[in-house]
């Protein structure tokens, strides 16, 4: 039987419609059962503290509980690898940060490509670092710094919480754009190598503001300038690394991922979600207590963000060598 032109048209356009309309209905129904977000750190640390500020606002939204799973590990790789291998279905989501875009020129062998396997959803936060020193050192600014190493080579170490932390590239990074040398001190945690910054055991530190504040606050530490892009409201008469060392900018970044292939409606209604979080009063203003900087944006946006992130800190741990351990 020969159908008519018309008729077997419409049959074509529907053939061809109707995955798109299954997705949408499948994005619509979402999510129908509880979603899990991977924090790849233990209780306490920033993605677990993160993740539990957003769960619950996703949850009250989308009626479905978000459950906090911390799987920490291997500097974030384990609780990576778990939402890369699972279904691309929109209910295992990834805590993404910093680490991940270090962890990709840090790492010779990895079980996934992050850029490939993880697709962006949105950016939550970012948090600057506070570069400090022990009052002995004599510089009162980042130029003084920089002369003092520069006159003094092998005198001046920084301390990190570990090799290849975001607070040890932040580190390199410096180093590299500002042509000095400083010896690089890794201990294990932000704990530790406050003591001795403290002490004077090393003389800088690329700090949280968290770790920071309250010791400049009791000037314990000086700060010299905040290494964000502009100035942080937590600390206004403090510059930027960058006000003396051109293009110099370190944070640590914060969002959201899924596995790659999860249906862009869902990730597209998981941004839509987060971005009206970030823009409610009460949840600003938890993150604004973490001196925290908002990164409302598209999926897009974020993806970009992790890019650029990536081929950043890639060029600081090359050029430092950095390997790890």
């Amino acid at each position: 039987m020969k159908l008519p032109r018309r008729t077997f048209l419409h049959l074509v356009a529907g053939a061809a419609a109707a995955p798109a309309v299954a997705r949408i209905a499948r994005a619509q129904a979402y999510p129908a059962r509880p979603v899990r977000i991977v924090a790849p750190t233990g209780p306490g640390g920033a993605p677990d503290i993160i993740a539990r500020l957003i769960g619950p606002w996703l949850s009250d939204r989308l009626g479905q509980q978000f459950i906090i799973e911390n799987r920490p590990g291997s500097g974030n790789n384990i609780g990576t690898e778990v939402v890369v291998r699972a279904p691309p279905d929109g209910y295992t989501l990834l805590m993404v940060s910093s680490s991940n875009a270090i962890n990709a020129t840090l790492y010779d062998k990895l079980n996934f490509v992050f850029l490939r396997d993880i697709a962006a959803i949105a950016g939550i936060i970012s948090l600057p670092f506070v570069m400090v020193v022990n009052p002995s050192v004599p510089a009162k600014a980042v130029p003084e710094l920089t002369a003092y190493a520069k006159a003094n080579p092998g005198k001046i170490s920084f301390g990190s919480p570990g090799i290849g932390t975001p607070g040890h590239v932040a580190g390199e990074l410096f180093k590299m754009l500002a042509g000095i040398e400083m010896i690089h001190v890794p201990y294990r945690g932000g704990g530790a190598v406050m003591s001795d910054l403290l002490g004077g055991q090393v003389q800088v530190l690329f700090g949280s503001t968290s770790l920071t504040v309250e010791q400049i606050r009791a000037g314990k530490l000086r700060a010299l300038a905040v290494t964000s892009a502009i100035r942080w409201e937590g600390l206004p008469d403090i510059p930027t690394v960058g006000d003396f060392v051109p293009g110099y900018e370190a944070s640590s970044i914060f969002g959201l991922g899924a596995p790659q292939k999860t249906p862009v409606e869902i990730i597209n209604r998981l941004n839509r979600e987060i971005n009206a979080g970030l823009a409610d009063p009460k949840t600003k203003a938890r993150l604004a207590d973490l001196g925290a900087t908002t990164l409302a944006g598209s999926s897009a946006d974020f993806g970009k963000l992790i890019a650029d992130e990536t081929e950043k800190w890639g060029k600081a741990i090359r050029a430092a060598n950095i390997k790890a351990d």
